[in-house]
């Protein structure tokens, strides 16, 4: 199957080209790029040097993009861009993958709340969210236009959805933190994020109303039948790459720590990139870097009455281009884990 990618050049679209790259399955035959058009492949990414079978980039024309054989595309584009070459392509027949949030909140008023106005309004109600451990195989198979989940929403979705339906914490007074790497900004050229700035710091951001915030309350309530408010503490911390969530939830009355693990359990059975850790055992970004992995685990707190449940990923890959990859995976009916690790 032929695949192209919208956007290659940024930090998401270089893991995307290298995985397709490697992937068994398929035959990465577009990487567009305005900036870089007409430039080869390896030497904007000298990392695929010698793998990638002289690909040049080309420009990002939605309309030329359509018109060609390409079956799927990956859109690794700012939010607001995704929607122009989703229209185009989406009409024109082709399978689109969306990395960016412009299709992950299905309500309109929602989206616009933390967005704007949508570019695309018109594609909602065909746009799927796709988090593959949680979302049914017929919604994956019907699709024609999925959006792929963000970093933060899937440390902190894979994590609760279970517990949440099991009826094991609550649905009151959910407080998660979470720290991104610096990577998670994307590949931009900002005085916040020169070396000196972000070496040796972390602080809080996006306070009180994080853009993901939307998308993990509209999904929670999906997965869990109920409206559920969650308190969502975004960290930046001095590191490429990786996620790193805490969430501290109350337990509900005679809630145990086996019943945590046994929900992970039921629900991840046959989950390859979910690893649940033993209780106590802490998730690191460091082990999950450069895998399409997630790791949980919990513990209980006697004296607060909480569970206190970690997880890690990398932003980049489970948390971005891996993620879509296992995505196309599961749509195109190949092996879940093919080309990822």
């Amino acid at each position: 199957m032929k695949v192209g990618i919208v956007g290659a050049s940024g930090y998401s679209g270089e893991v995307l080209v290298k995985l397709l790259l490697g992937h068994p399955r398929v035959t990465l035959a577009a990487v567009t790029s305005r900036t870089h058009a007409g430039k080869s492949l390896a030497a904007v990414m000298p990392a695929v040097r010698g793998i990638d079978r002289g690909l040049t980039f080309v420009d990002s024309d939605p309309v030329a993009l359509a018109a060609s054989d390409i079956a799927l595309f990956f859109l690794a584009l700012p939010h607001g861009a995704a929607a122009t070459f989703a229209q185009a392509l989406v009409a024109a027949g082709k399978r689109v993958i969306d990395l960016s949030a412009d299709f992950r909140i299905a309500d309109l008023a929602t989206y616009q709340k933390y967005y704007g106005e949508h570019p695309a309004p018109a594609l909602l109600a065909s746009a799927r969210f796709v988090l593959p451990e949680l979302t049914p195989p017929v919604w994956i198979t019907e699709a024609k236009l999925v959006a792929a989940p963000g970093c933060y929403p899937t440390s902190i979705l894979v994590p609760l959805v279970p517990l949440l339906k099991a009826g094991v914490v609550t649905r009151e007074h959910i407080v998660v933190n979470s720290f991104s790497g610096v990577s998670g900004a994307g590949k931009k050229a900002e005085e916040a994020f020169l070396y000196c700035e972000r070496a040796e710091s972390a602080k809080a951001y996006g306070l009180v109303k994080h853009r993901h915030l939307a998308e993990v309350e509209e999904q929670l309530a999906l997965h869990t039948g109920a409206k559920t408010i969650i308190q969502f503490n975004p960290h930046l911390a001095p590191m490429r790459r990786g996620i790193a969530t805490t969430i501290t939830v109350p337990a509900t009355p005679g809630g145990t720590i086996e019943q945590v693990y046994a929900a992970w359990r039921m629900a991840y059975a046959r989950s390859p990139f979910v690893q649940v850790l033993e209780a106590g055992a802490t998730p690191d970004t460091a082990h999950t870097v450069g895998t399409n992995r997630i790791d949980i685990s919990a513990v209980h707190d006697p004296r607060t009455g909480n569970f206190v449940i970690t997880s890690a990923e990398d932003n980049l890959m489970k948390g971005a281009s891996g993620q879509a990859v296992q995505i196309m995976n599961l749509w195109a009916g190949f092996a879940e884990t093919a080309g990822l690790v």
